[in-house]
């Protein structure tokens, strides 16, 4: 059996690597050269070592790289679906355009799967017509079902040998085939749901609950604050009840994931609002963070701030919709020295941002030393583990003032407190 993976992005690398590790010849397509480049030259921009090195395991066994779509048994499709904010709606250009080239050269008794997250109705509303062009008949003659990827950065390797899958078929065919092809890869459970669109329904549906739970747990945060309270031990608190299971808050929320896929459930009847106001309190949380910076320090006039953590959650490289990086943008114009922030920042504030994990080349990233030097202010963006091992007195000692902002609990509050930090968390 020979599976050809359409884009090598972060998931279709994963879901190639895993099924060329577990024997499968597989060949791997993207229509991105530089992609196939750097993975030629055995440079996976990846950010997790163990990841990393599965990947090159692949790139040196099963899997192999093509610069065009060839005929295979089965055909696995993995590209991007951002979300068009100004028509407000998926944009399926890279599926639609991956369906394409997958008819283009699928055969009788082929199999496709879509693995990219999508509005309900995708893999029978738009994927199966494309394949249906040539005179192959879905069903009868293609095996056609959705199954999703739900890996969580930072854990990529674990999840994908351990998690449960969903699978949906156009068919009772389809669905155990699909069904049968991944049972090998994971020690989980694979599901069968009733149809493809069920199986998109769910993943939209995993992801728009993890946004609600964590706006819930931010309203918690702001409602906390205003009452006294320390929100994160009120929550440990309320969690001793056998069926109250509350998250706990930060700057908001990021990644690919969360922050769009719930906007993919609209059908434009209004039955999202929930999800829709869940959005916006988690889209607000940077300006709340910011407002404590001001708070801490009066006006941020003049004031330098510098942001340790810019990706959008801790121990991963993935900047997209950072929170961290948002409230560095509010702030100011990053820049890699002190320097009066441009018309549309927060104030006339400097701001320097320093990730050691963070792999955007386009970001003007600093050392933690050049960072921390001069500033008034620090904010955790985001919950590295080299930054729960930072010396607080070396800090300070760099400082002009000694204020801290951590929504993302990453520090020891008591222990930079103790070196006369003025430490302020969510």
């Amino acid at each position: 059996m020979t599976i050809c993976v359409h884009g090598l992005g972060y998931i279709g690398l994963a879901t190639a690597s895993h099924f060329a590790n577990d024997g499968t010849d597989v060949i791997g397509f993207d229509v991105n050269e530089d992609v196939l480049e750097s993975l030629s030259e055995g440079e996976p921009n990846i950010s997790e070592p163990d990841f990393e090195s599965y990947v090159r395991d692949a790139l040196d066994g099963n899997l192999s790289l093509i610069p065009r779509p060839r005929p295979a048994d089965v055909h696995i499709i993995c590209v991007p679906t951002p979300y068009d904010e100004m028509n407000g709606e998926a944009d399926l250009t890279c599926v639609k355009d991956a369906s394409r080239n997958v008819a283009s050269v699928l055969r009788p008794g082929d199999t496709v799967v879509l693995e990219s997250t999508v509005p309900p109705g995708t893999t029978t509303g738009v994927l199966a017509p494309i394949l249906s062009r040539g005179g192959l008949d879905v069903g009868d003659d293609v095996v056609l079902g959705y199954t999703p990827e739900t890996v969580m950065p930072g854990n990529t390797l674990t999840e994908l040998r351990t998690n449960d899958r969903i699978v949906g078929g156009v068919d009772e065919a389809s669905a155990r085939a699909i069904e049968s092809l991944y049972e090998p890869l994971t020690s989980g459970d694979i599901h069968v749901a009733a149809d493809p669109t069920t199986a998109e329904f769910v993943k939209l549906a995993q992801n728009a609950e993890r946004n609600v739970s964590i706006a819930y747990a931010n309203t918690l945060a702001l409602l906390a604050e205003n009452y006294g309270v320390d929100v994160r031990s009120a929550i440990t608190l309320a969690n001793n009840h056998p069926r109250v299971d509350i998250l706990n808050p930060g700057p908001g929320v990021g990644g690919h994931c969360l922050p769009v896929d719930p906007h993919f459930l609209s059908d434009g009847t209004g039955a999202t609002e929930l999800l829709d106001v869940a959005s916006q309190v988690n889209d607000r949380m940077p300006e709340h963070v910011v407002r404590m910076v001001e708070d801490a320090v009066g006006s941020l006039h003049g004031k330098t701030v510098a942001v340790l953590g810019i990706t959008y959650k801790g121990n991963v490289s993935d900047t997209r919709n950072s929170p961290g990086l948002e409230v560095a943008k509010l702030l100011g114009d990053v820049t890699t020295e002190a320097r009066t922030a441009m018309d549309g920042g927060w104030g006339e504030s400097s701001v320097t941002i320093h990730d050691p994990r963070a792999t955007d080349s386009r970001l003007q990233l600093v050392s933690l030393d050049t960072a921390v030097d001069g500033a008034d202010a620090v904010i955790f963006g985001a919950a590295h583990d080299e930054f729960g091992e930072l010396d607080p007195a070396a800090i300070g000692s760099k400082m002009a003032d000694r204020t801290v902002v951590d929504p993302v609990d990453v520090i020891d509050t008591e222990r930079w407190s103790d070196h006369g930090f003025d430490v302020q968390t969510l």
